[in-house]
């Protein structure tokens, strides 16, 4: 959905001038949206968030009832999550993890660590035989699977199937895998595999991905002979910002999970969606300041830019948004710039030509004054951003 939400427009064409530009956050949509997406998945799928996707307090705190925990990535998104919604599962993951992040996490309680290479795995038992002498750390190893053509030609991001700093080879498993069963790190508990592959995969390409993360790790299983507790097979649901209304299927997708779970009884399968969660809740509010005419183009430029919202220039998309045509009447003595041909791109203040919003969007009329609203900003906008280029101000922040 392009347009927004009436709460959003109403604060969007209610806000001052110098409020603007901000970002608008509609809480009972995204509480919808959980609400199906937790109805579409059985039982036996846990839902964790990655709260790197945006890890407002308020956000964290809606998808509460509807998650079961935490992914977090980092020292600091670590002690943010932890006091934003205390008490809540989490699950450390990321490459590159220092040793005071590690033994920051363990002192908070964190019950799962993505571990990510065999130094990492070393480091992790030794400093939880210092920190938490008395507690069997919980561990899910990270796999760097092959993943066939077909599924990486359908993925906009791949982290597995080809060289990246994530994870695990498979060539390696057997190896990391013996010091967890043959007790040579009693400090540690293997509870199971996690392989994140790619991004941006429909519902049938996700749960091919799926069935395989889960018949791998049960044959590596079976060689070592234990039984694996739970298995991660990562989230990285489409989101399509070129066709908003394109939704991942949830519910053909919790149908496939269900079908997975049933042939593995035992074994509780868990996704960590993040983007497909939030995108659909977050609107970028700004206005036009002038409208101008470049070699037979049109341009209009707007408050703010790609400095808080980051999105279309790191992933070279045009951000789906609507323009709400100002109320009140023109207020200053200068004339009213204002488009001639029927589409316009929309640029920020920055000085760079990288800074912009949305290339040739049908708009004829549109005037300086005018608020443009973009759409799917829920999600790795104003977090991913570099808020401080050209040190404009930054945006507001409605919760709604």
């Amino acid at each position: 959905m392009t347009a927004p939400t009436p709460a959003v427009r109403d604060r969007a064409l209610g806000l001052a001038t110098e409020e603007l530009p901000a970002y608008l956050y509609d809480l009972s949509a995204l509480d919808a949206h959980a609400v199906a997406v937790r109805a579409a998945l059985p039982r036996q799928v846990q839902l964790y968030y990655a709260a790197k996707a945006n890890p407002e307090p308020a956000i964290l705190s809606t998808l509460g009832p509807y998650v079961d925990g935490y992914e977090v990535s980092s020292g600091g998104e670590l002690a943010h999550v932890a006091k934003a919604v205390a008490g809540r599962p989490l699950a450390f993951g990321g490459p590159g993890k220092t040793p005071d992040e590690i033994a920051a996490a363990l002192e908070l309680g964190v019950e799962r660590f993505h571990v990510e290479s065999g130094y990492e795995l070393r480091m992790l038992a030794s400093i939880a035989a210092r920190v938490v002498p008395h507690t069997r750390v919980g561990v899910l190893l990270r796999f760097n699977l092959d993943l066939n053509a077909e599924a990486l030609e359908g993925s906009s991001l791949a982290m597995g199937g080809r060289p990246t700093p994530f994870g695990l080879d498979a060539a390696d498993a057997d190896s990391v895998m013996a010091p967890l069963t043959d007790g040579s790190l009693p400090q540690l508990r293997l509870l199971g595999v996690h392989a994140h592959l790619a991004s941006g995969l429909d519902a049938p390409r996700q749960l091919a991905v799926a069935e395989s993360i889960v018949t791998w790790s049960q044959e590596l299983a079976r060689r070592h002979g234990t039984g694996l507790a739970e298995v991660n097979v990562g989230g990285g649901m489409s989101v399509d910002y070129a066709d908003p209304d394109a939704r991942f299927d949830w519910a053909a997708y919790g149908d496939g999970l269900a079908r997975l779970c049933a042939a593995h009884p035992g074994l509780t399968l868990r996704i960590e969606p993040g983007r497909a969660l939030t995108a659909y809740c977050g609107w970028y509010a700004t206005e036009v300041l002038d409208v101008k005419q470049s070699h037979g183009e049109e341009f209009a430029v707007v408050r703010g830019g790609t400095h808080h919202l980051r999105t279309p220039a790191a992933k070279g998309h045009d951000q789906p948004c609507t323009v709400l045509p100002a109320r009140e009447p023109w207020p200053h003595p200068w004339p009213r710039s204002e488009a001639r041909r029927d589409r316009v791109t929309f640029a920020g203040q920055l000085c760079t030509p990288k800074d912009v919003l949305a290339r040739q969007v049908p708009v004829a009329g549109l005037r300086a004054g005018d608020r443009v609203v973009f759409a799917m900003a829920g999600a790795y906008a104003w977090n991913i951003s570099h808020h401080d280029f050209l040190m404009h101000p930054r945006p507001g922040f409605h919760f709604l």
